[in-house]
């Protein structure tokens, strides 16, 4: 679907995000997204199963290995990238309030998105100032603690507060230079799907009802 105006023009889809490409279901499989007051549907989107997020923690796994160039960015382009981020969705924020779900779009317009643009900035701010601490200790010994990035984190994402939800999760997570494999709500899925058109190797994005991550563990 090809959508203008304030959008710049990008093509929206509606499959899973792995590894940089936007993919199909390895079963094929879809699932609706309802429109709560119409009970209208408004797309399909891939359903992904085990095999889905087993491609999706082997490529963020990858992005994160030793000598990547995520792994070698600079903690302040980062937090560069993340505030790009929050201009994008402070740009497009009248569209995005429109695909969050059973939310009056006076609240989604006039609360959720402007809390996710401040959190994402709130983060890339924060993206080069988490430092180690010396710390005195008796004896000739010389004590330190040093930050790091522990690789590949697992987000879930429910569906009453899609978008600042997601911030919340995403923004510490990328800022301290971690990968991310997230599944949101099968019930609110298109505004994360507009995040995950933005974020380029270290976001792997899925969907499948919920039921299924007992299964998927």
């Amino acid at each position: 679907i090809e959508l203008s105006g304030n959008l710049s023009k990008w093509c929206f889809v509606f499959q899973l995000f792995i590894n940089n490409e936007w993919q199909e279901a390895v079963s094929g499989k879809t699932f609706p997204t309802i429109n709560p007051s119409t009970e209208e549907i408004i797309c399909q989107v891939a359903e992904a199963d085990k095999a889905d997020v087993d491609k999706a923690v082997k490529a963020a796994r990858n992005a994160f290995r030793l000598g990547s160039p995520w792994r070698r960015m600079d903690a302040s382009d980062r937090g560069r990238l993340l505030y790009k981020l929050a201009d994008a969705i402070e740009r497009d924020s009248a569209y995005l309030a429109t695909l969050d779900n059973g939310k009056p779009y006076v609240i989604s317009y006039m609360a959720d998105l402007p809390l996710v643009v401040k959190c994402l900035r709130y983060y890339a701010g924060w993206a080069d100032k988490w430092e180690g601490k010396t710390i005195p200790v008796d004896g000739d010994y010389f004590t330190y603690t040093r930050h790091e990035p522990v690789g590949v984190c697992g987000q879930l994402i429910p569906w009453n507060f899609p978008l600042v939800m997601q911030a919340w999760k995403l923004g510490p997570a990328l800022a301290t230079g971690n990968t991310v494999v997230m599944k949101v709500a099968e019930q609110t899925p298109l505004t994360a799907l507009y995040v995950a058109s933005l974020i380029k190797e270290v976001f792997q994005f899925l969907l499948f009802y919920s039921h299924l991550c007992l299964n998927t563990t």
